[in-house]
């Protein structure tokens, strides 16, 4: 008998909005960003609608262009391993980039952050793509976009190497003979790579589900390919449900090619839903968000994604400029995106720029509206789950209480926790330890 698949779902703590002028709504706290109990608060409500996890977006470079979230918000793991202590199942997603940080200090963040949580780690693998931010780490130029696909694709390695480090019953603390730990179930990985050299073994145990889940956020064609080869869940961008398939299909098929189950790796797009008790009320909320934007929120936009690039040196009215070789560097799965709709309807730098500005996506409407698109989204390959923003203060309590319901008693959604850690709210096993797996064959031969 197949099992039963649900939606997963996880929330975004996004302090004062996604956009430029979200924090301008009177109901927004404007010290969000840095409000523990402002967190604590969504934490619980999240926790309470038994979402899979809470996910921690970050960036390392920020100047006068910058969105306000951005400007003055928590580094994510210190964030998450404050939530750790106030929440119990829910799990706890942080992003950390491969270009400025070094593998063995990664590792035993993360696997600390196992441990505090019981088991609720996840860590989305980023490359970053702003190209300042080298300026903030003491280089002089940014890694490539390929290259930054190498490096992080050693990264994984080495910091997975490093989880291996201590196998099952390697910490014995056996206080009559003095032992502490078992020599022959510690091991150093001696890593000696392209870009790192890295000895071991990791300084802390192995962690309660084996290993932190593995996310990836990559859409360009190099970030689809490792996030196939790689992830185990994929957060991504979709603004429509036919997009949603096509990206679907696509990282399954490239998952597939790589030997993988591709039933074990979840795509999740993050969606904006806007919830009011009937559609013409939901669309008075999104009005109501849609004013607090201008047109210098989407040029905003438009030049954080091009490399900072200053969009407002053209005229508004004229064609969109010629701009492509700005940003395949940058965040090239935005760049692309942008462009091809450009292409597609020949819009304006305005034109652009206002749809940039106000973004409305599809998951606008009465609780039913929206739970019935997220059910034609999962149901037709377009996602496995969904990554929540509240676009609107009180909108995520409005998903709790009136879309979940909906979902459950469709037999979409859980009703409750399947277990203590992450992985086994996914349904995901922990990984086999390298080590062990390789005496077990060698006794078995």
């Amino acid at each position: 008998m197949t099992e039963q698949r649900h939606i997963k779902l996880g929330f975004i703590l996004h302090g004062v909005g996604r956009t430029w002028n979200d924090w301008r709504h009177p109901d927004r706290d404007g010290s969000a960003s840095t409000s523990l109990a402002q967190y604590q608060r969504q934490a619980a409500t999240a926790e309470r609608g038994k979402f899979d996890f809470l996910f921690v977006a970050d960036s390392l470079s920020i100047n006068e262009k910058s969105s306000p979230h951005y400007l003055n918000r928590f580094e994510p793991i210190t964030i998450l391993s404050a939530l750790a202590a106030t929440t119990s199942r829910i799990g706890l997603v942080a992003t950390l980039t491969v270009s400025y940080s070094e593998p063995f200090n990664v590792a035993r963040q993360f696997a600390s952050l196992d441990h505090l949580s019981g088991g609720r780690a996840g860590w989305n693998v980023v490359t970053s793509w702003l190209g300042d931010t080298a300026a903030n780490f003491s280089k002089t130029e940014h890694p490539a976009h390929a290259v930054r696909y190498r490096i992080a694709a050693e990264y994984l390695d080495v910091v997975q190497g490093l989880w291996d480090s201590w196998e099952e019953g390697a910490h014995v603390a056996d206080k009559e003979t003095g032992q502490f730990v078992d020599p022959d179930k510690l091991h150093r990985l001696d890593h000696k790579g392209e870009h790192f050299q890295v000895r071991g073994p990791l300084n802390i145990k192995r962690t309660p589900q084996g290993q932190p889940v593995i996310f990836q956020a990559g859409a360009s064609d190099d970030g689809r390919s490792f996030a196939a080869r790689r992830a185990e869940v994929i957060f991504t961008h979709a603004p429509t449900q036919e997009e949603g398939q096509a990206y679907y299909a696509d990282v399954k098929a490239r998952a597939k090619g790589f030997g993988r189950d591709a039933d074990r790796l979840f795509i999740l797009p993050g969606i904006a839903p806007i919830i009011g008790d009937t559609d013409e009320e939901a669309e008075a909320r999104y009005r109501e968000l849609a004013a607090l934007e201008s047109i210098d929120t989407g040029l905003g936009y438009l030049s954080r994604t091009f490399n900072d690039h200053d969009f407002r040196q053209y005229d508004l009215d004229a064609p969109f400029p010629d701009v492509e070789h700005i940003g395949l560097n940058s965040q090239q799965s935005g760049t692309l995106r942008i462009l091809a709709e450009v292409r597609a309807e020949n819009l304006t730098l305005r034109q652009i720029a206002e749809r940039l500005a106000t973004p409305r996506g599809a998951f606008v409407g009465s609780p039913q509206t929206v739970a019935d698109r997220l059910q034609a989204w999962f149901e037709s390959g377009a996602a496995d789950g969904f990554v929540i923003f509240e676009p609107l203060p009180g909108q995520l309590d409005q998903f709790v209480d009136k879309v979940i319901p909906i979902l459950q008693a469709r037999g979409l959604f859980r009703t409750d926790y399947e277990g203590a850690t992450f992985r086994e709210h996914l349904g995901l096993p922990a990984p086999d330890n390298r080590y062990t797996a390789a005496r077990e064959a060698k006794n078995a031969a």
